[in-house]
Parts: structure tokens; C-alpha cells; sequence
């Protein structure tokens, strides 16, 4: 059997693009049964390298996470200004499931073997402890994804 592009062993969050975080929060921690997380802000251009569509941005989002179980996260993304893979998501389909994510060890060969099955990165960079790449698989799967790896 061939090696897997995406090992569904490594779907490790499901994500979704919010408008306003903190109330988005608070919809679905009391459906989940759980504490309001408190959202944080990604890094500034300086620390995470963000490329989107082949262009440097400032991009950022306020990112808040509600553990599912077994290695599983729900992601509530809210995006702050700039172009981004993010506002490009809330401003096509307003509040929605944005990507699943998937651990890898080897972001470089996913990549290629994603590209190689018409699937083009759409936008890249880095966070304390590692990488991440969005990648255009909706015309494959229905659904964008991320990849992430360690550092």
C-alpha cells in the first residue's frame, strides 16, 4: 500500500473563521460544556515569516482553542487587517469551517505531493515551536489544510 499525502491518524484540529472572536468563544464553550478560553494573538511579521499567495504580510488573528480529546483541537480564528489565508475565508463564506489540520514530519515532501495532485500552498509560516502551510485542497477534499510541523 502506498505511503499516505495525509495520514488521518495526524488530523490533530478542525478550525473555523469567526468575526468576533470573544463572542464566538462564549457560543461554544457553553455548547461544549467547558470554560471560555481566553483568545491570544499570533506573533508579528518579525517572528512569523507569513507569505501569503507568494507576498510577505503582516497578517495576524486572534486564535482561541477548545480541546476535543485524543490530540484533537476546535480552532476559532479571528482575523486582524492585512491579507491573509484567514480574512480571505471570512470574506468568502462568512463564518465557517476554514480548514482540518494534520501533523507531519516532513512539511516539504507533503507539500510537493499536495502541489503534484493540483493542490497550491496558499500561504506559510512559522510559530514558537514550529511551521505551518494552508493548503488550496478544497477542489480535492471540500476543505482547505493545514499542515504542521515541529520544530
Amino acid at each position: 500500500m502506498p505511503q499516505p499525502i495525509l495520514d488521518p491518524r495526524k488530523l490533530c484540529q478542525i478550525a473555523l473563521v469567526v468575526p468576533d472572536i470573544q463572542a464566538a468563544a462564549e457560543r461554544y464553550a457553553a455548547i461544549f460544556g467547558q470554560a471560555v478560553p481566553v483568545p491570544q494573538e499570533t506573533g508579528g511579521p518579525e517572528a512569523t515569516h507569513i507569505d501569503y499567495r507568494g507576498q510577505s504580510t503582516g497578517a495576524r488573528a486572534k486564535l482561541a482553542f477548545f480541546q476535543a480529546g485524543d490530540g484533537l483541537s476546535i480552532e476559532l480564528i479571528e482575523p486582524l487587517g492585512q491579507p491573509s489565508v484567514w480574512k480571505e475565508g471570512l470574506d468568502e463564506t462568512g463564518q465557517a469551517v476554514h480548514h482540518i489540520a494534520f501533523r507531519t514530519a516532513d512539511m516539504e515532501g507533503t507539500l510537493k505531493r499536495l502541489a503534484e495532485q493540483g493542490c497550491p500552498t496558499v500561504q506559510r509560516g512559522d510559530f514558537k515551536g514550529g511551521c505551518y502551510a494552508y493548503v488550496d485542497t478544497r477542489p480535492l477534499l471540500g476543505v482547505m489544510v493545514e499542515l504542521l510541523a515541529s520544530r
